[in-house]
């Protein structure tokens, strides 16, 4: 009996060359000589099977650690922290760590929460503590240290060992397709953002909480997931998409663990300061609830349209007032992220196949991005280990790496503009930086719904059976009650067999 193998894969376990099974590297690979050869043997072993030093995984780590280093030397002007003449915004080096080192009081040696109210959520502030803190004590000691530029240097160590750690779950994940996790440790996001804040904490741990699904060890991965929703928010997301799938497999019970173990972490990582500092603690849900439209936004690009359209300078267009009706403004961005999640799990219960969960939770993170009042310009990184995993394909990522890009671009353009009152670039040439942005995000969703729905098309099944993040869903059959549910009510049952 013959067997026909998948292009890219030459047998079950053998690792996925991208040249070979993705459309567009294998188009490009033709400047350097087109794919790789049917007799290639260095790159071409099972999974695991590598003998030479330099296998796939070393070198998508090594690549990591140089995107890394040059975002290290690309935020060098910074370092001092003595911010002269913009060069934060005409170095495009400006980072969050530096800022609110002073701005959070920790050059004083304040303590976070109880001392000085914090925008972030609890475990983003007790990490800037855990690092600040020690920093203070040791430049009080020792005045000839520059307290800024130790502490930036410390946060930037620590947060690139948890993005190669989020390399190394990805390629954890997808043994056999190494080269996806190239992706992120090449991602020109990750070269420009990667400390402007601290997101990659929650990333780390929500990339660590996705292993221990896929591992099967839903109690862990509710508490991995629980911590970093208590660094940044959106991780929490992942867990209705865990629940939707579980539902659809009857493995309910496992879903229902990581989600109590989800809000048993939040819970024990938030109680501390609400209790004993509350009026600081509520400072990060007290600003989100009063932020009006910021910069870079669907909303935003809408309060310029109405500038643009508006026939009555004296009235405010619809956008423009909601800028003003903030509670308004909420809770028409939550109903839109609410309706976008109630259509995925829809389209999780009624896709033709069950979706994996990749695919969901970048649905989900995404829709909450762009229906969002805030968009900063690091919040690219939450996407990124999720697309990968969803959709390895690099034409489609390269092309939204590039608007970001742009939007970066734009956006420092925008921030030196308003701290010199002399525009850099038109309004417009902003808003559409922008819009290229949202627009490649909602291609990148389409694109995946289209995966869900024809799962025929999707690259990780391909290579896989069923999905290799879905834990104890993978290889699990749906549930019997899901073909009564999608069966049209005049259609009959189908009769069972006879022989």
């Amino acid at each position: 009996m013959s067997t026909q193998s998948t292009p890219g894969i030459d047998d079950a376990g053998t690792t996925d060359h991208p040249s070979r099974s993705d459309g567009f590297v294998r188009g490009i690979s033709g400047v350097i000589g087109g794919p790789l050869g049917d007799h290639a043997t260095a790159l071409d072993r099972p999974a695991g099977g590598e003998r030479r030093f330099w296998t796939a995984v070393r070198i998508v780590l090594a690549l990591a650690c140089l995107t890394l280093a040059l975002h290290w030397v690309q935020k060098s002007p910074c370092q001092d922290g003595a911010w002269q003449n913009n060069v934060q915004y005409t170095r495009f080096c400006y980072t969050d760590v530096l800022a609110l080192y002073y701005a959070e009081g920790l050059n004083e040696g304040k303590v976070p929460y109880r001392d000085h109210p914090v925008e972030y959520p609890v475990l983003t502030g007790y990490f800037m503590g855990a690092l600040g803190l020690p920093v203070h004590a040791l430049g009080d000691g020792d005045p000839s240290i520059n307290q800024a530029q130790w502490f930036y240097n410390l946060n930037a160590l620590v947060l690139g060992a948890l993005a190669v750690a989020t390399v190394a779950v990805i390629l954890a994940l997808r043994r056999r397709r190494p080269w996806d996790a190239a992706l992120f440790a090449l991602a020109p996001a990750l070269l420009l953002t990667a400390t402007v804040n601290w997101d990659l904490l929650a990333i780390g741990l929500a990339a660590f909480g996705l292993l221990a699904w896929a591992r099967k060890r839903p109690a862990l991965a509710g508490v991995l997931l629980g911590l970093a929703g208590a660094a940044k928010l959106w991780p929490l997301f992942i867990l209705g998409p865990i629940l939707v799938l579980a539902l659809r497999a009857a493995r309910i019970r496992a879903a229902l663990i990581a989600v109590g173990s989800a809000v048993a972490a939040l819970v024990l990582v938030n109680l501390p300061p609400a209790l004993a500092y509350r009026e600081n603690w509520d400072r990060f849900f007290e600003l989100n609830s009063t932020r009006p439209i910021d910069w870079g936004t669907l909303w935003y690009i809408g309060r310029y349209l109405d500038g643009k359209v508006g026939g009555d300078p004296t009235r405010l267009g619809p956008f423009e007032w909601l800028n003003v009706n903030i509670p308004t403004l909420n809770t028409l961005s939550y109903a839109l992220f609410g309706l976008a999640c109630l259509g995925v799990a829809v389209l999780a219960l009624r896709a033709p196949r069950r979706p994996r969960l990749a695919q969901l939770a970048f649905l989900v993170v995404a829709a909450f991005l762009i229906f969002s009042k805030v968009w900063s310009q690091q919040f690219v990184l939450w996407l990124l280990p999720l697309v990968v995993l969803a959709r390895p394909k690099w034409g489609a990522i390269l092309a939204w790496q590039l608007a970001e890009v742009c939007y970066f671009v734009a956006f420092y353009g925008e921030l030196l503009g308003a701290a010199t009152s002399r525009p850099v670039f038109p309004e417009g040439v902003f808003v559409l930086a922008a819009t290229l942005r949202l627009t490649t995000v909602v291609v990148l969703c389409v694109l995946i719904v289209r995966e869900i729905l024809h799962p025929e098309r999707d690259a990780v099944r391909a290579t896989y059976p069923d999905d290799p993040d879905g834990g104890v869903l993978d290889g699990a059959p749906d549930s019997p009650w899901l073909d009564r549910w999608r069966r049209p009510a005049n259609k009959p049952a189908p009769e069972p067999a006879t022989t």
